[in-house]
């Protein structure tokens, strides 16, 4: 696995055994990643719609954001950097778990789309000079060593003029009562220990760690899920899950 050489690192090797073990269920709408496939549809609406606003995209078009790269960093098996190349994006998808990465390929291989992931941490990309036009982090910072550094190095990334687009669970008693005691081990949505209540990290927290790199928030929105429907959708309740847009001053 390519890690950086740094001497503060973002990786957390806790983690990152943590998600090896759950690699081969990505793809598997009913496994392991269930409340992902679940939330996409909301998630994946929100980054359009706001992306679009940003760069002045018409959002019917088949393709609206072709001539744009897009980072996605954390990306996992491939579950939002697949529909960001649908919609036109150039993706490079970044994950720190090798297998992860493997699973991502072959998947995106199958689906026909060309899409350059990579085994490697964000800072260790910052350091080659690269910078996207968009960047996501998507349910990352939860679960990283270093979350100011993270952070400083999410907006580092972003060219000027560009965007970016965070996800992540506020430390809020309500979320330790839903996200973790709940999902975890009353609903069992996702396995025992995939969270660490203590890691969440409020609005204001993820906003000061972007502004160190650059970024000038935008907006913040909450993700509410809906038990009589089984969705999510997108609304104005930041206790549990939440995402915010920012933007670099071009």
């Amino acid at each position: 696995m390519t890690v950086a050489t740094a001497a503060r690192s973002t990786a957390s090797a806790e983690e990152m055994a943590k998600f090896e073990a759950m690699a081969d269920a990505w793809w598997d709408p009913e496994g392991k990643f269930r409340p992902l496939h679940k939330f996409n549809p909301a998630r994946i609406a929100f980054i359009r719609d706001t992306l679009a606003a940003h760069f002045g995209r018409d959002i019917t078009a088949e393709r609206p954001f072709d001539g744009l790269t897009l980072l996605d960093i954390g990306c996992g098996g491939g579950l939002l950097s697949e529909p960001m190349a649908r919609l036109g994006f150039t993706v490079t998808g970044l994950d720190a778990v090798e297998k992860n990465i493997g699973v991502a390929r072959v998947h995106a291989a199958r689906s026909g789309l060309a899409i350059d992931y990579r085994c490697q941490l964000a800072e260790g990309l910052l350091a080659e000079g690269a910078a996207f036009d968009v960047v996501l982090s998507m349910e990352v910072v939860e679960h990283v060593a270093d979350v100011p550094l993270f952070l400083r190095t999410c907006g580092e990334l972003v060219r000027p003029g560009g965007a970016l687009i965070a996800a992540t669970l506020n430390r809020t008693l309500k979320s330790l009562a839903l996200a973790k005691i709940g999902a975890e081990y009353i609903l069992r949505w996702v396995p025992a220990g995939t969270h660490d209540w203590r890691k969440f990290v409020k609005p204001s927290e993820l906003a000061d760690g972007l502004r160190a790199g650059g970024l000038v928030v935008e907006q913040l929105r909450g993700m509410t899920y809906n038990p009589l429907m089984d969705s999510w959708s997108i609304t104005g309740d930041l206790d549990v899950n939440y995402m915010l847009s920012a933007v670099k001053p071009g």
